[in-house]
């Protein structure tokens, strides 16, 4: 997966807060997956991948029709913004207990 910048949480956020409450968790999860192929679809036939773009969450979530950013004091867009990167710190996490163990 590219670097995940400011930017690429911004536009996760606002995918997610498009979705019912209680599908984000796994949406979120489900991007990370789909952003981690398409960085590996790249490294290997240096292009972007057909439908979910270069590597980049900003680049898989701006295929998706995105609302315009809601200002930080509307608390469901702050708990979207919160899950991603409660996610993406578990993702890290995750990721570095996979690699101590191989």
């Amino acid at each position: 997966m590219r670097p995940i910048l400011p930017g690429d949480a911004v536009a996760a956020a606002r995918a997610l807060y498009t979705r019912p409450v209680g599908e984000r968790a796994s949406t979120m999860v489900h991007m990370l997956a789909r952003v981690e192929a398409a960085d590996a679809y790249c490294k290997r036939f240096h292009r972007a991948h057909p439908d979910w773009g270069n590597g980049s969450l900003m680049a898989l979530a701006q295929r998706e029709n995105l609302p315009p950013e809601p200002p930080l004091d509307d608390p469901d867009y702050c708990r979207c913004l919160a899950l991603v990167f409660a996610t993406l710190a578990a993702w890290r996490v995750e990721q570095a207990r996979f690699s101590e163990r191989n």
